[in-house]
């Protein structure tokens, strides 16, 4: 397959994706319409996922892509991040790529139009698919402040959201992380979840996390009422080729092992809560192989983003595809 977008610099690709996207759709057919669209669907709080695939927070930050998106065969979209105030990407460079490794680094640092912007593009889109928004702080907002700014999103954006993500995972926002600690963690998701009245509010995890972090955030959030988890976010970790300056997160085929490990110590974590929980794996889901994998582990949900800088967006047509001829041969 030919992949024109590979060959110009990996911040143009960025610059001009959604272009990219816009015109995978109009030339997709109504591939939502598509019986080979819905596999193995699935229901979640009273909403209908006509497959488990879907786009991850990050590709589709300001929610001006919804229909593309859904007319693509994606199962669900989750948008942003969105952040209170309108603010532009971290400065110098942002974002590279290593084909080689399949691996997508990014510096960017929530880069938004703002939650009012964001909220009148979800409101006028028309859509058919579940659809997540994930929320930030701004970067100069100190961390003391930092859950007001969340739980100020999650009253504004809960009437147009079917979830309500939490991105205090991020790498490229300075002390961000630091919000899972114990002194922040508790009293902030509870800020937040009285403020979502029934809107489901999850959890975006950091892959970098170790596993008596993990447990105590896991045992914290299902105390006070979490609706699911996220994992992962991008990692800080460099192999040893890595061509990526130590800033910033990385994301692909390198993510894989940090990503499976932690979704599988929350649900080990989780223990007899787990199925009252929304569990959705993320990071380095290159392939259909890699989905249909996550979903064996236990996965309700799979999300994608390298995978579709590497593979386009018919990726998502793609792994349906994949899943029909796979279950023609079981059945056969």
């Amino acid at each position: 397959m030919i992949k024109p977008w590979l060959w110009i610099p990996a911040s143009l690709a960025h610059a001009v994706s959604d272009i990219g996207v816009q015109a995978s759709a109009f030339l997709a057919d109504d591939w939502q319409d598509q019986p080979e669209c819905k596999w193995k669907p699935f229901r979640w709080n009273g909403f209908e996922f006509k497959n488990r695939l879907g786009i991850a927070g990050g590709l589709d930050k300001n929610a001006e892509n919804i229909q593309a998106w859904q007319k693509l065969g994606a199962g669900f979209l989750e948008i942003g991040t969105v952040t209170p105030l309108p603010q532009k990407s971290n400065p110098g460079q942002i974002i590279a790529r290593d084909l080689e490794q399949m691996a997508l680094w990014n510096k960017m640092g929530f880069p938004s139009k703002g939650y009012r912007y964001v909220s009148d593009e979800i409101r006028f889109a028309e859509r058919n698919i579940p659809l997540f928004v994930n929320i930030g702080k701004n970067r100069q907002t100190p961390n003391d402040k930092a859950f007001d700014e969340y739980a100020m999103l999650t009253e504004n954006l809960r009437a147009q959201a079917d979830a309500l993500v939490l991105n205090i995972s991020s790498p490229n926002t300075a002390g961000l992380r630091d919000l899972f600690k114990k002194e922040y963690l508790e009293a902030g998701l509870k800020k937040v979840l009285k403020k979502s009245i029934y809107t489901p509010v999850l959890l975006k995890f950091s892959p970098d996390m170790t596993d008596q972090e993990l447990q105590e955030v896991v045992r914290t959030a299902i105390g006070v009422g979490i609706s699911g988890f996220i994992m992962t976010n991008t990692t800080t970790y460099r192999g040893p080729h890595s061509p990526f300056p130590t800033e910033g997160g990385v994301s692909g085929a390198p993510l894989r092992e940090a990503s499976v490990r932690c979704f599988e110590k929350v649900q080990e974590f989780a223990g007899s809560e787990r199925n009252s929980l929304l569990l959705v794996n993320c990071g380095g889901v290159m392939t259909s192989a890699d989905v249909f994998d996550r979903l064996k582990r236990g996965a309700d949900l799979v999300q994608v983003y390298s995978a579709l800088v590497f593979n386009g967006p018919g990726f998502l047509k793609e792994v349906a595809l994949e899943w029909k001829k796979l279950n023609h041969v079981a059945r056969d």
